[in-house]
Parts: structure tokens; C-alpha cells; sequence
């Protein structure tokens, strides 16, 4: 029940019906037309444009058209009051009885409010896809949140959402690691390796790797030259790195449906598909022979002077073309991008969502020109870039993990504060923005913890009704009797903004999910759990608004009903989020 999509289409029927009476002239475009909460709510409950959008094709101005709008909107069921504010805008009052039904279709049906139905489409949101050469840092950890409250979030929108994992499992990082287990194999078999050389990867997390390869392989791999051994310590430090990184990942909540290997793109089962994609746009012309110009002020990592096989990114709103094969022949990064999400495209997935670090900004202009060249127009990819995070205690940054030999891993942060406060805190910050996570800071059972303060709220709703059992006994609180309870005593102001805000969750969803910003949730569930808190003090202070009154068992019913709404929502959000819903707070 989401009202403000209920209150527009009853705004535009009025608007169809003033076309229709000749008061305003045909053809007006209403698609511009919204319903949305006031800024400030002693404003009203609803607020539309509608006049100040449809003044001009109306060939008149705002504040007269507001005049004209206001009054058949006046009419409307469910409105009890319309005042035109400014130079046009109109705000909306609503009759008592549309939140009370908004809270009786909450109590009714709580698992199904705010949540979409299905058959929106299918989406991919490939996230993570952190190279497998050793445990994941933090900054990771953002986009892993980031991408899998994203997912949750589209799933309950009523989207058919694929989590996919994209393993970097080719390339030149990959050999490295493959080397860097080599040494541990050498150490292992008992030789001093002295310092691990510039090049390598230092973290203690590849010992085990060696130690494996040494009591599988004994001295065998020392009588081999390299083409031979680096593919099985290659091979080997890959399964181990991403047993660990899943074991991360797990630690915090998250699975994905889908482990795509970048390697199978030229040498899988389907053949080489990255030379399919070049074939395919090259017979569209989309591919070339040529040279590119030397770039103008910064320089570019991919130039080269010579003749070589580039790709019309130009054609698609790319800055300059990008080439698609190295000098000595073998497939460019970007090559292979391109065929990944071709696949992706052929798998049904005509939305892809990627999450990415911060640092691969200056490649968002070529992807999304490549998905416009591969689908022929008809896939849309969205990039969501997720910015840097500081890791703090009490103000001061924190140090590098002994684990991982330069930086902080996520398994550490878990371990230390648990998976609710990271999760909640990675989304309390919309994800293009740096994020300070202090570790001290996000377990303080304070106003300024948002995951503590949102929590304590849900346990609070909880504890009511173990007061009410108490209270009460015998009397059942069960679903029947709170749908069943006559809610029409809740008038009090705190009472009635707790409804509003309740009110405000489908919107929250869907607006949410269609700017792909999960954040929005964490944040209006915070506003909530102030809504709530506040009136819980006031409760507290005056008996006549306790949720548990034993000399007014129907007005406690029906209190009850509000704060098992309030509950439902709460549990919802931080579900969407991948963030636990206490009854107890330790």
C-alpha cells in the first residue's frame, strides 16, 4: 500500500478530468507529474508539482493553475484539506482514516509491505570481484555490502536479481601470485627465502599455499622449469585465495549465485569468446585497423604508437578508442570486459549493474560504450562506484594488518566489531562518498551509532510487548487480535508522524531501488527509529501515551498494533540490508 502512488494517480485522474472539461488544454504531459512527502512535514502529508511542471504547456502560470488544480483535488477521497504554498505548489492533508488503513495493512500482512511483485525484469549485479590474490581489505568490504544490499534490495523490489562474482583468474597479477606461492613452496621444503622480493605479494595468508604444494607435490615441482610449475602453484593459490575470499565474504553474509572465470572467456567450454566479440564487431564495423593520436594532457595507460586493433568506443560516447589486443598479440583487459558482458547479455541479463572501487572511475566511459556496442542498444549498464574507506579507532587511523603485509583485512574488522555494524555502517553513507568507519565508535550504544540506535528501537518494540504478556496475562497479542484491534484512538501527534513514517516505506523502496541506492533504506530507518524512540520518551514521562496502559486494554491493543508495525518495518529494512533484527540488546 503505497499511498503516494495511490494519491498520484487520483491527482492525475483529476488532471484527466479538467483536460476533459476543457479547463486545461489537451495533450498536457504528465509523466513529470509527482507525489512526494513534503520537505517539512508541518506542511502536510503529500506534496505535487503538478502545477509548476504543467504551467507552461498550460500556457499559464503556476500559482493559477494550482488555484484551478486545488479545488476538484479538494474532493478527492481520503483528502481532507489542499493549500497552495510559493508560487505553485501544492500541499496535501489527509484524512486520519488513510494512515490508520496503512497501519491495518501493515499488521495484516507484514512480510508483504513495501515489497514489489515480481516480474520486473531480470538484473546482474556483478560485485566484489576482488582479484584472487589474497584475503580481502576493507575497501572491498564496501562493495561487497554495497553490491549485495543492492541485490537484496532489487529482490524485494520484485526484480529477478543474479549475484555474480567476476574472477580476475587471468593476467599478468595472476602469475604473480602463482610465483608468490612458489616461494612459499621452497620455504616449505625448507630453504630460507630471506626477504620476499619487490614484485611478489608478502602476506602470510600464501604459507599455507606452500605448504599444500609441498606435501602434495614434494620436491617434483624443484625439477620442473617454469611453464610447468607456475600453472599448478598459479592453479593452486587461485582455489586457495578464493576459499578464503568466500570465507570472507560468508563471515559477513554474503553469497553470490554465480562464479564467472575470466579465464574461461578464451579458454572455456564455449571456445574463445573474447575473439567471438572482436569477430562479431569487426563484421559491424565497430572494429579496426588504425593508429591513435598521442593524448593531450594526462597521459593514457593503454597508448601505444603503432597500428593496432581498436574498437569504436568514439561511436558510443567514449573519449577516444581503445585498443583491443596487446603488441604481442595476446587480448587487452578491455578485450575481455567486453566479451563478459556480451555473456552477460546473452545469459537474459539486459540490465547489468557493476560495483567498482573508486579507482576504476576512468573506465566507466568505455564500458558502457562497449554495452551499447554488444547488445546493439539494448542493455543498459549502470557502474556504481564505491569510494574509499577509513579505517579508525577513536579518531586515529588504524594500522596494517600483519596478515595481509599491507592492509587491513575485512576478516579482522568482522572478527573485532561484528557483521551488523559493518554492514549497517558501510550503507549509512551514500557509496560515492569517502566513508570514516571507526571501530570504537561503531559499538558505542549511543544516538550517534546508527546501527546501535536503529537496533535498540526493533528491541524496543519487543520489549513491549513482553511488558504487554506481563501486563495482561492471558490476553493474546497474536496476529488476529492486532488486526482485529480498533486503532482509531491513535490521535496523538508523536503517534500520528510515527504513522507517517511508516507510511513512507514502499516509497522508500521503489525510489531506492530505481536510483540503485540502498543507502536510502539505512537512512529512513534510522529516521524511524527516532520517530519511535521519541515517542517512547514521551510515553515515559506521561502515562497517557504508554504503550501499556493495564486501565485501557483497547487503546493498549491498538498501541500495540502500532508498535508491531513499527517492529515489522524495522525487521524489513534491516532484512533488505543484511542487518540482524534483535529482541534483546546485550
Amino acid at each position: 500500500m503505497n499511498i503516494f502512488d495511490i494519491f498520484e494517480q487520483r491527482l492525475k485522474t483529476v488532471l484527466e478530468g479538467l483536460v476533459a472539461a476543457g479547463a486545461m488544454p489537451q495533450g498536457l504531459d504528465f509523466s513529470r507529474v509527482v507525489v512526494e512527502p513534503p520537505r517539512d512535514m508541518s506542511h502536510g502529508d503529500l506534496a505535487t508539482n503538478a502545477a509548476m511542471v504543467l504551467a507552461k504547456e498550460a500556457k499559464t502560470n503556476p500559482r493559477a493553475l494550482a488555484t484551478l488544480i486545488a479545488g476538484p483535488l479538494g474532493e478527492v477521497a481520503g483528502i481532507a484539506s489542499v493549500e497552495i504554498a510559493g508560487p505553485g505548489f501544492i500541499n496535501i492533508r489527509l484524512n486520519p482514516e488513510v494512515y490508520l488503513d496503512v497501519l491495518k495493512n501493515i499488521v495484516s500482512d507484514p512480510q508483504a509491505y513495501g515489497r514489489g511483485g515480481a516480474g520486473r525484469g531480470a538484473v546482474n549485479v556483478e560485485y566484489v570481484s576482488a582479484n584472487p590474490t589474497g584475503p580481502m581489505h576493507v575497501g572491498h568490504g564496501r562493495g561487497a555490502v554495497f553490491g549485495d544490499a543492492l541485490a537484496s534490495l532489487l529482490a524485494f523490489a520484485g526484480h529477478d536479481v543474479t549475484r555474480e562474482y567476476y574472477i580476475n583468474d587471468a593476467g599478468a597479477q595472476v602469475d604473480v601470485l602463482g610465483r608468490s606461492a612458489y616461494l612459499r613452496y621452497r620455504e616449505a621444503l625448507g630453504e630460507d627465502i630471506g626477504e620476499i622480493p619487490a614484485g611478489l605479494y608478502p602476506g602470510d595468508y600464501l604459507v599455507p599455499v606452500g605448504q599444500a604444494l609441498a606435501e602434495t607435490h614434494g620436491h617434483a615441482l624443484r625439477q620442473m622449469p617454469e611453464e610447468e610449475w607456475l600453472p599448478i602453484a598459479r592453479d593452486a593459490a587461485i582455489d586457495a585465495m578464493m576459499a578464503m575470499i568466500r570465507g570472507d565474504l560468508a563471515a559477513i553474509g554474503i553469497s553470490h549465485d554465480v562464479f564467472f572465470s575470466e579465464r574461461s572467456l578464451s579458454r572455456g567450454p564455449d571456445g574463445d569468446q573474447i575473439g567471438a566479440t572482436i569477430a562479431d564487431l569487426r563484421a559491424r564495423d565497430l572494429v579496426y585497423e588504425g593508429r591513435l593520436p598521442p593524448p593531450k594532457g594526462q597521459p593514457v595507460e593503454d597508448w601505444e604508437d603503432r597500428e593496432q586493433t581498436l574498437f569504436r568506443a568514439t561511436a558510443f560516447g567514449d573519449d577516444v578508442d581503445r585498443p583491443l589486443l596487446k603488441s604481442d598479440g595476446s587480448y587487452t583487459y578491455f578485450a575481455a570486459d567486453i566479451a563478459y558482458h556480451r555473456s552477460k547479455y546473452q545469459r537474459g541479463f539486459a540490465t547489468m549493474i557493476d560495483v567498482w572501487g573508486a579507482d576504476h572511475g576512468g573506465y566507466v566511459k568505455r564500458m558502457n560504450a562497449a554495452v551499447a556496442a554488444v547488445t546493439g542498444g539494448k542493455g543498459k549498464l549502470d557502474v556504481k562506484l564505491c569510494q574509499l574507506v577509513r579505517l579508525l579507532r577513536d579518531g586515529e587511523q588504524v594500522k596494517m594488518s600483519k596478515r595481509s603485509g599491507d592492509f587491513v583485512t575485512l576478516r579482522d574488522v568482522i572478527d573485532e566489531v561484528g557483521s551488523d555494524p559493518v554492514r549497517f555502517m558501510m550503507l549509512f553513507r551514500k557509496n560515492d562518498a569517502t566513508l570514516d568507519f571507526d571501530l570504537a565508535k561503531v559499538v558505542e550504544q549511543s544516538k550517534d551509532n546508527a546501527v546501535f540506535y536503529v537496533q535498540y528501537a526493533h528491541a524496543r518494540c519487543a520489549s513491549v510487548f513482553r511488558q504487554a504478556a506481563e501486563a495482561f496475562p492471558g490476553r493474546s497479542f497474536d496476529r488476529a487480535a492486532l488486526v482485529g484491534a480498533d486503532v482509531s484512538g491513535l490521535s496523538d501527534g508523536a503517534e500520528v508522524d510515527l504513522l507517517r513514517w511508516l507510511a513512507q516505506y514502499p516509497r522508500v523502496i521503489g525510489a531506492a531501488a530505481s536510483a540503485h541506492e540502498p543507502h536510502r533504506v539505512a537512512f529512513y530507518l534510522y529516521d524511524l527509529a527516532s520517530a519511535f524512540h521519541s515517542l517512547w520518551n514521551r510515553g515515559r514521562d506521561a502515562v497517557a501515551l504508554r504503550f501499556v496502559n493495564q486501565e485501557n486494554p483497547e487503546l493498549s491493543q491498538a498501541r500495540l498494533a502500532l508498535v508491531d508495525a513499527v517492529r515489522s518495518v524495522l525487521a524489513s529494512g534491516l532484512g533488505v540490508l543484511g542487518v540482524g533484527a534483535p529482541e534483546e540488546m546485550r
